[in-house]
C-alpha cells in the first residue's frame, strides 16, 4: 500500500473522532508488515487523562489482534497541516517499529516522512 492510500484512509478513519472538547480531529492508518491495516482515531474523555490518541487506538487495536510487526503509519488532522504524533504516542511506536516511518501530510498535500527514531532520539528501551 503506498502512502498516499495510507493517508485516505487515515482520513477516513478521521470521519469517527470523538473530540467534543478540543474540536481537533485526528486519524491514523497503520501498516503491518504483512498488509494488514488498522485505523484509529482520536477519543477525548473529559478526564482529559483518559484520552485516547488516534496512533494509539490503532497501534493498540493492532496488538490486541495478534499484530506486532509494522511497516508505517500514516497521521493527518483537521488542522489539514503536519500533526506530529505526541511524546506518548512516539514512545509506543518506538516499542514496536522505532526504525519505521510515519507518513504525515502538509496543507498543500505533500507528503512529508520521517523515522519513528528520528522523531524520539532518546527513546526509553530496555
Amino acid at each position: 500500500m503506498d502512502n498516499r492510500e495510507l493517508i485516505e484512509k487515515a482520513k477516513k478513519a478521521m470521519e469517527n473522532s470523538y473530540s467534543p472538547y478540543s474540536n481537533f480531529k485526528v486519524g491514523a492508518c497503520l501498516l503491518c508488515s504483512d498488509g494488514t491495516i488498522f485505523t484509529g482515531c482520536n477519543i477525548e474523555n473529559g478526564s482529559y487523562g483518559a484520552t485516547n490518541c488516534a496512533e494509539r487506538t490503532a497501534i493498540f487495536k493492532a496488538v490486541s489482534e495478534g499484530k506486532r510487526d509494522f511497516s508505517k503509519i500514516a497521521i493527518v488532522s483537521s488542522s489539514g497541516d503536519l500533526t506530529f504524533p505526541c511524546g506518548i504516542c512516539l514512545q509506543v511506536m518506538a516499542e514496536f517499529m522505532i526504525d519505521k516511518e510515519v507518513i504525515l501530510e502538509d496543507n498543500n498535500g505533500d507528503i512529508k516522512i520521517f523515522k519513528v527514531k528520528e522523531l524520539l532520539p532518546f527513546a526509553f528501551n530496555l
